[in-house]
């Protein structure tokens, strides 16, 4: 995966839900999971039920709200979304960076403690006061460390090597200026681009049904489109030249200091979606969708299945409702998907599982995502219909570039579309690998287990004894050291 841009990159993610009645108590469903996922290849998750596989990918989309950690994407940058979190980064940015060093040289200070503490007690470890406090004191640094590295790589991939400047007021205003005429450049497009679709939508009628009235309304469009367009136009033309010239200003302010040199390289342009907004959130949910376990109760049974797929492109203003240009991209979606396209007026409980496990792809689809997670999206199916659905996926993935994940309990059918495999074990990720690596060569005892566990009529497996993990699963609550 050298060559590969990662899409998705995931960095000590934490999802821990409270206890009811249980003050203080929670369940850890996902503890420090650090992960990339690369573009165009499908990352497996397996794991026993109850592991922390489906919350991971409903975190990563951002349907739960993560508890702690970062959830970069890149299939956008941040100069196209422009988040409120960077300009307020910007706006405090001296503040921010001034602080930042202060928690930098107090993590310093408790490093040299705990070291001096360390070789203080010696060889006195075994004493059990002291290593309790020697466990305690280790355990106080290393939360602190990842909150202050967490805060100051937070500034860095935005700002790059401007960090290290000793005066950030001017530079920060300069490149806050520069993310404004992003903004207002952005807001241009997407008026622009309503009104477009407006016209598309009138044309596609008045050439299905030419009358004077229809081409009244296409005529009527287009005037408001060509009295707007050129103000917006050049409104969009002299806010590109606004950004080009903030940006030259950087350069010609910074360019020959060794910071700025760094700029660059430790600039990230990517998107952290734990920090986005809820309509920021919705800019961004074409491109991350998902495909769910349960192909009976995920499919609304009072709309029909072309009222199901064309629901987010129709609420993402791909299309306006009720018209003929989007029923036929939905018979189109949905013949891709592998059913015929008259069967759009029909509803669920008229289909098989595997049908409607079929709808709930064609409901991703229309979307035109980049990445899909696909939730244990053949668990509820026959083996027969389970293969055809991976097949599925796979022709899906290749014609239109997709990115998966693919949870699954079922190393079987996980080795099938895999390109790598993720273990999870009680929200913690055991082992990572290549697909072939993890049945060839497994290193973790657990992944060990769940190998051993998957049946087979191979003769010579006779001899293979099947690793038996003795007791019950251990709480998420209260999770054992090790």
């Amino acid at each position: 995966m050298e060559n590969k841009k990662p899409l998705i990159s995931v960095r000590e993610l934490k999802e821990y839900f409270p206890v009811r009645g249980r003050r203080g108590m929670f369940v850890k469903a996902n503890d420090g999971v650090t992960l990339d996922i690369y573009e165009g290849e499908t990352m497996g998750i397996v794991g026993e039920s109850g592991c922390g596989k489906s919350t991971l990918g409903r975190v990563i989309l951002q349907l739960l709200v993560q508890t702690e950690g970062e959830t970069v994407y890149y299939g956008r940058t941040i100069d196209e979304v422009v988040p409120m979190y960077a300009l307020d980064i910007f706006k405090n940015l001296e503040r921010k960076c001034t602080q930042s060093k202060i928690n930098m040289k107090k993590l310093e200070e408790m490093e040299a403690a705990f070291d001096a503490l360390e070789k203080e007690i010696g060889d006195d470890k075994e004493d059990p006061g002291k290593r309790k406090l020697l466990y305690e004191k280790l355990n106080e640094k290393i939360l602190y460390r990842r909150k202050v590295y967490s805060e100051f790589l937070s500034i860095v991939r935005l700002v790059g090597g401007m960090y290290g400047l000793d005066d950030y007021t001017e530079a920060s205003r300069i490149l806050m200026d520069f993310f404004k005429a992003a903004l207002a450049e952005r807001s241009i497009n997407l008026g622009l681009a309503n009104l477009r679709l407006k016209i598309a939508e009138a044309e596609y009628v008045a050439n299905k049904n030419p009358s004077d009235a229809n081409k009244a309304k296409v005529d009527t469009l287009q005037k408001k489109l060509d009295g707007i367009v050129s103000g917006d136009l050049k409104k969009a033309d002299d806010l590109r030249l606004e950004k080009q010239e903030v940006i030259n200003e950087f350069r010609a302010k910074y360019e020959k200091i060794p910071e700025y040199q760094k700029y660059d390289s430790y600039r990230d342009a990517g998107i952290d979606l734990a920090r986005l907004t809820y309509s920021e959130m919705r800019l961004l949910r074409k491109d991350l969708q998902l495909i769910f376990q349960d192909p009976y109760s995920s499919l609304n049974p009072r709309l029909s299945v072309g009222q199901i797929i064309s629901e987010g492109p129709i609420i993402h203003k791909d299309f306006a409702a009720n018209n003929e240009r989007m029923q036929e991209y939905t018979m189109k979606v949905l013949e891709e998907c592998g059913l015929a396209g008259y069967m759009i007026h029909r509803y669920p409980h008229m289909f098989s599982g595997g049908q409607r496990q079929r709808i709930g792809i064609a409901r991703a689809l229309a979307m035109k995502p980049k990445f899909v997670v696909c939730d244990e999206a053949v668990s509820a199916l026959d083996v027969s219909i389970q293969s055809q659905i991976i097949n599925l996926l796979q022709e899906l993935k290749e014609k239109e570039n997709l990115t998966y994940m693919f949870i699954s309990h079922d190393l079987s059918v996980v080795k099938n579309i895999s390109d790598r495999i993720a273990v999870m074990y009680l929200g913690v990720i055991v082992e990572l690998c290549g697909s072939a690596e993890l049945f060839d060569n497994p290193l973790h005892p657990y992944t060990e287990a769940l190998l051993s566990a998957i049946p087979t009529t191979d003769l010579d497996s006779k001899d293979k004894e099947m690793i038996i993990l003795e007791g019950d699963i251990p709480s998420p609550v209260n999770p054992p050291p090790g």
